[in-house]
């Protein structure tokens, strides 16, 4: 399996296990010219950016791991985007963290600050 493939399966999972917590998924896969949101789903009257990331084993140390601070700068910027472009209405929203490691899956609620 190639890694495009890997990481749309991770982010089924992702989708899949956000549903079953009773979070709306509003988009998947949202690109501007800064980057992508994998997920930008809704819980209540909070709006949630997802980053997900998986790892076959974790000879490379856990998929969560892999959400270093560039990449949370990163996931920040295209939210600002987004949240620009689309005007949702929302009373808060936070960033979270799903890790899948060796086909275990793990979600970081306000996993990091913008």
């Amino acid at each position: 399996m190639d890694k495009k493939t890997k990481g749309h399966t991770a982010e089924l999972a992702a989708v899949a296990f956000l549903r079953s917590k009773n979070y709306t998924i509003v988009e998947t896969n949202y690109t501007c010219s800064l980057g992508e949101l994998d997920i930008i789903a809704r819980v209540g009257d909070e709006l949630v950016f997802v980053e997900v990331r998986s790892r076959a084993d974790a000879d490379h140390g856990d998929a969560l791991y892999a959400v270093g601070p560039a990449k949370q700068r990163q996931v920040a910027r295209v939210a600002q985007v987004y949240l620009g472009a689309e005007s949702p209405n929302f009373v808060t929203c936070r960033f979270d963290v799903i890790g899948i490691t060796d086909g275990k899956l793990e979600h970081i609620i306000d996993a990091f600050r913008a």
